[in-house]
Order: C-alpha cells, then structure tokens, then sequence
C-alpha cells in the first residue's frame, strides 16, 4: 500500500491512477451504448434488458444491489480521475515557464484544450442523465416499468436531446484524447505506433459519439417510437 501510495505521488503515478480510472470509464461508456442500443430492437426486448441489469447477482444480491455497487466504483474512479487531473493540472501550471505558453498553442489541439472543462461538463451530464432517465425526477413523464417509454418520451422534447447530443459531442472530445494519451502513458509511445495512434483514438470516439446521438437522433425523427 506504501509503494503505490509513493507511487501516486509522483506525476507518472498520477498518469497511470488517470489511464487505470479512465479505462474502466471506457469500458462502462462501451457497455451502456451496447445496452442501449437495445433500444433499435424493440420495447420489449429493452425492457427485459434493463430488468436484466437491475437483477445482476441475484439471489445472491438483492433488487438493484449490483446496480450500486457498480455505481461505487465508477464514482470513485471518477473522483480519482478528476482528483489526478486537477493534481497533475496544478503541477504543470507550477512548473511551466512563461516562455512556454507561447509554444503550448502550437503543441496542442483544441481536444486537449478542452479535456479540463469537458471533464466537467460530462460530469454534469451524467448527474442530469441520472435524474432523467435512472431516477425519473428530471422527466416529465416518467414510469419505472417502461424504460423504453421513458428514452422515447423523453428523447421527444428537442431541447433535451440538444443537451444529450452536445454532452456526447464533449464526450467524444474527452475519449479521443484521453485514449491516445493512455496509449503514451501506458507504452504505445513508439515510431512505430505513433502513426496510427490518434486515427485509432479518433475512429473509436466517433464511432461512440455517432452511437449515442443516434438514439434522441432516432426518437425526434420517428424513427424509434
């Protein structure tokens, strides 16, 4: 426990705790498109999929309990990952020469600008994602037996899936850049990877990206009903 807690302190323990975190994020934002995507197939089939989800476990575990404790653990690589980010953050503001500022434009694209606020603003997205579609409370007409009635309900207010698509867009941005840096930070820093590392980053996210906004895309368009 001593060795990783040194470990952490340092700057490549803080990239790796960000690229740990960041991979099992990236394996749940995988697994939720794969389950909604369920959406394509029918409210039934949905609907058994999201009963599915809140019986993982059982009878070992109760109604929903894996669901939270699933919900720990993200929440905690999330308090991780943002924890490292702002740490690393500060230290290069405290290391950085005004000389420097001058060249990070150029070293730069505009995604790893908004990796800091991005971070944010998915953030917020998913607290909002919880209150609509988990909890029900930011819905307008939600019902805890119909999962595939409340996506299309709710997908069916414009400006609800303006805020979904933009999040996702920001989504997108974050997981492009985040998994060519944890492609550096875990080796794939090499010539001989180094030229197909952002076009795979690039190509996963979009792939995502395009996932995800075709669902409220589907539902305002007649689509899914």
């Amino acid at each position: 426990m001593r060795r990783l807690i040194t470990l952490y302190g340092s700057s490549v323990g803080k990239k790796i705790a960000m690229a740990a975190t960041g991979a099992i994020m990236f394996l749940f934002v995988i697994g939720h498109l794969a389950g909604n995507l369920k959406l394509y197939a029918g409210e039934e089939s949905f609907n058994k999929y999201a009963h599915w989800l809140r019986e993982i476990g059982y009878p070992a575990l109760g109604h929903n309990q894996f669901l939270w404790i699933f919900r720990f653990v993200l929440l905690v690589c999330v308090a991780v990952h943002i924890i490292s980010a702002i740490q690393l953050a500060l230290q290069s503001w405290r290391a950085r020469e005004i000389c420097y500022r001058k060249q990070e434009s150029i070293a730069f694209s505009y995604a790893s600008y908004t990796m800091r606020w991005g971070g944010l603003l998915v953030a917020l997205y998913v607290i909002y994602h919880l209150f609509h579609l988990t909890w029900g409370s930011a819905h307008h007409n939600f019902d805890s037996t119909n999962p595939y009635q409340n996506v299309v309900d709710g997908f069916k207010v414009w400006w609800v899936s303006l805020i979904y698509m933009i999040a996702i867009i920001v989504l997108g941005l974050h997981l492009y850049h985040g998994l060519w840096s944890a492609m550096q930070t875990m080796g794939f820093n090499n010539p001989k990877y180094n030229a197909w590392r952002r076009p795979t980053a690039s190509i996963i996210a979009l792939v995502i990206a395009i996932g995800y906004i075709s669902i409220p895309v589907s539902v305002l368009f007649g689509i899914v009903k």
